[in-house]
């Protein structure tokens, strides 16, 4: 996703913080299954998206999926390396009961960029 996207969604978001006003007076941001979410129709050209385009790049990424468990009286980071097509059946693990831990950081990087 374009960073200039990534930045204009942020945004909205601080703004309605810092203006310390409910984000229900804002009408940017709405609501949904217990979260707030902000809805664009097109990129920051103006441009309509293109689903297949969206999805294509989405595919190049791999996700680090960090999750701190107790070991050993102490707690130790697992860092998973999660492929895309993976990342929800992967977090629903936790839903599931399957993995624990908690989840403190999803971070996305490109595999086959080097380094």
């Amino acid at each position: 996703m374009d960073e200039k996207i990534n930045e204009k969604v942020i945004n909205i978001f601080k703004a309605a913080k810092v203006e310390k006003t409910l984000q229900e007076n804002s009408p940017a941001i709405k609501f949904f299954a217990g979260v707030s979410y902000v809805r664009l129709d097109e990129d920051v050209n103006g441009y309509d998206f293109n689903k297949k385009n969206l999805i294509e790049n989405a595919e190049k990424f791999s996700y680090i999926v960090r999750v701190i468990r107790p070991k050993n009286k102490k707690y130790s980071l697992y860092n998973y390396n999660v492929p895309y097509d993976k990342l929800v059946e992967f977090i629903s693990l936790f839903d599931k009961n399957e993995l624990n831990g908690t989840i403190i950081d999803i971070d996305k990087y490109k595999p086959n960029e080097p380094a």
